[in-house]
């Protein structure tokens, strides 16, 4: 196991080992339970992270301020309009700043081509970990919470286990495609099916998907994508039917960023009868659990007796984003020197 992480980036989760990994789900059990004991756990104390915010937010806000006030530290809850960034200043800048005044620097940005390019120049520049809170191509603090939930629910060794990724509709066009991504290349390293299941035209990036191949292959695992919502559910163990945007399939057809919110309601309307039913949970096994990151658009991703249902794990998932993202500040923040 690798424990040696202080300073580390915690960008996109193929950037860490499956070792790494391992540790951050073993310190997020730990710190769990303490949470849970009520004992102190103030691993970062009189540390200071700061947390920029390009979108709203409610679980990734809330559990990493949480977090940080609960490890013996504060963060820092900014915008771009209570920051210099709104009058031009540039990536590199603001992490060589915010570097001399505190320890680390959280950002979400999931504004299409930009979000994650935005970030690795922060910590480009940065001379404390950077931690993505979302952007464009991966949600890395979802995606560790979701693999912690479905290990408590079937166990630590996850090999055969079945997990349908699947898009839904839901009246949005603009919803980044990270927490997909984020699924397609984490879950087949640690020994899980996946089947990815969309409208042609909702299709992810090109690298995530490779990359997902790729960690299939090494781990002898499956992974598939398929474009029917019912075929996804036979025989699932893991449902996570959420809704993305169609970003990449515009991008690859050209259309110009003027007409791309037209065009995306277009296609997005073609699809209102993808959604997660009763009917379709049937479909999948007796054991199977309903999984979204949250928040979920009630009556169009899903219906309420399924989010609201037995096999809902909704927010055991958003409970354990506290817990992972605790592990992940105090590995990258605090942690052996």
């Amino acid at each position: 196991m690798q424990t040696l992480l202080r300073g580390k980036d915690y960008i996109e989760t193929p950037d860490w080992t499956k070792e790494e990994l391992e540790t951050v789900l073993n310190v997020a059990d730990d710190l769990k339970k303490h949470f849970a004991l009520g004992e102190a756990h103030r691993l970062l104390q009189d540390k200071t992270l700061f947390m920029m915010f390009f979108e709203q937010s409610t679980r990734t806000r809330n559990s990493t301020e949480a977090a940080m006030t609960q490890l013996g530290g504060h963060a820092h809850d900014l915008t771009p309009d209570k920051m210099q960034i709104s009058h031009g200043e540039t990536p590199k800048d603001t992490g060589k700043v915010l570097s001399r005044y505190g320890h680390g620097i959280a950002i979400r940005n999931c504004f299409y081509g930009v979000g994650n390019q935005y970030l690795r120049e922060v910590a480009e520049h940065a001379s404390v970990p950077v931690v993505s809170l979302q952007d464009d191509v991966d949600h890395p603090l979802q995606a560790i919470a979701d693999l912690m939930t479905m290990r408590e629910k079937y166990g630590n060794n996850l090999r055969g286990v079945k997990c349908l990724v699947s898009w839904t509709y839901a009246p949005a066009y603009a919803r980044p495609l990270s927490v997909p991504q984020g699924l397609i290349w984490l879950l087949p390293r640690f020994g899980m099916d996946v089947t990815l299941s969309h409208p042609k035209e909702f299709n992810l990036m090109p690298r995530t998907v490779e990359a997902a191949k790729k960690f299939a292959k090494e781990n002898k695992t499956k992974f598939e994508i398929i474009h029917n919502m019912d075929d996804g559910f036979k025989d699932a163990i893991v449902c996570y039917p959420k809704s993305w945007g169609c970003h990449q399939y515009l991008n690859d057809q050209g259309v110009p960023e003027a007409e791309r919110k037209e065009a995306g309601m277009k296609i997005l309307n073609k699809y209102k009868s993808w959604v997660c039913t009763e009917k379709r949970m049937k479909m999948a096994k007796k054991e199977a659990c309903y999984m979204h990151p949250l928040p979920a658009d009630r009556g169009a991703e899903v219906e309420d007796a399924v989010i609201d249902g037995p096999q809902s794990v909704v927010f055991d998932q958003a409970e354990n984003r506290l817990h992972t993202v605790k592990a992940i500040l105090s590995l990258v923040m605090g942690g052996r020197p």
